[in-house]
Parts: structure tokens; C-alpha cells; sequence
């Protein structure tokens, strides 16, 4: 079916509009989708919303092009949920774990220093650390995931976890004051 013949059934409130959009740009709006999100229900949500979405604004818009519109609707709403997965990652779990860094990170109000040259230099750190404490360091501190589910996918337990952090923010503080960066 052509895309003004599917405009035309969304304008009578005819529901097979949203089939035959399915079935002519599913393929597109998942690509659309998974270009910014990795999570398939998320991608399929995103997909599933934008259907929706161009229920509800046909009428009274009417597209140019039924593709580009519907694809730009799948992105913006792709785009709001990845930006909502983020921000509910700054929860406070991961601020917990954030303050556990700060005892081996220097404050930038007092020392003369970029983010982008601290972030360089605990990346440097992180290379010589073998690949296991470089993983459960990456996962608490980037991902913050809690001290149960590293232990969990190590199959260690919480304790270990916890030791195997606990020396390696040892050895970063360390390594940072020989870089240079103090901290009080």
C-alpha cells in the first residue's frame, strides 16, 4: 500500500492504518530505533509508541513523507529514552558509589586540573590493572552496579567484591599522587 493510501485510512480513523504502517516500516523504524538503543524492548517500545504517536497526529497533520515523519518521531522518541535510562542510572546507588571514588580523587577546587586530564590518567591506571579488577572497577564505578549484582556475575561474593574495590581505589590513589594529583 502506498503512503498516501495509509494517510488516508489514519484521516477516516480506519485502525488497519496502523498495520499496514507496520508491516511497510517496521524494518525501518527498528533500524531507526536500534541505532540509538541497544535494549530490544526498549527498541520495540520506542517503535510501538511512535505508532501511537502517529495515530494520534494524523489527523490533522498530514506528512509529506509518511517515512521520514514516522521515522523522525521513532528517533525523538528513542533519543527521550535513552536519555531517561541514563538519568535513571544517577540514582542513589550510584551516588553511594561515587562517593566511595572520592577518597582517592582530588577535588578540582583545589588542584589545577581538567576533567579531561584526570579522566586520561585513571584511564592509564586502569590499563595496568588486570582484566578482572579493571571489569568490577568499570562496573561500580561507570555502571553503577551495586556490590550484589558484580558479585553476582563473578561469581564471587559481596566481600570479595567489595576488597577487590577497595585495593584498587587504593592503588589508584597511589598512582595519581605519583601523576601529580594530590589529595587531603
Amino acid at each position: 500500500m502506498d503512503d498516501l493510501s495509509i494517510i488516508e485510512l489514519f484521516r477516516k480513523r480506519d485502525e488497519k492504518a496502523i498495520t499496514e504502517l507496520k508491516e511497510k516500516y517496521e524494518r525501518v523504524c527498528l533500524n531507526a530505533a536500534g541505532s540509538i538503543l541497544s535494549v530490544r524492548e526498549d527498541i520495540e517500545e520506542c517503535v510501538n509508541s511512535a505508532y501511537y504517536e502517529v495515530w494520534n497526529k494524523i489527523p490533522p497533520e498530514s506528512p509529506d513523507c509518511l517515512k521520514a515523519y514516522l521515522c523522525r518521531i521513532v528517533r525523538n522518541i528513542a533519543v527521550n529514552k535513552l536519555r531517561y535510562n541514563y538519568a535513571e542510572k544517577r540514582n542513589v546507588k550510584l551516588a553511594v558509589s561515587l562517593d566511595e571514588l572520592a577518597e582517592c580523587i582530588p577535588d578540582r577546587n583545589t588542584d589545577d586540573l581538567s576533567a579531561e586530564k584526570l579522566a586520561a590518567a585513571i584511564s592509564i591506571f586502569l590499563r595496568t590493572q588486570d582484566e578482572r579488577n579493571r571489569k568490577i572497577f568499570i562496573r561500580r564505578y561507570w555502571y553503577g552496579e551495586s556490590l550484589s549484582e558484580i558479585a553476582r556475575f563473578f561469581d564471587m561474593n559481596e566481600k570479595t567484591a567489595a576488597t577487590c574495590l577497595f585495593r584498587t581505589r587504593k592503588k589508584l590513589k597511589e598512582f595519581l599522587q605519583k601523576e601529580g594529583y594530590y589529595h587531603e
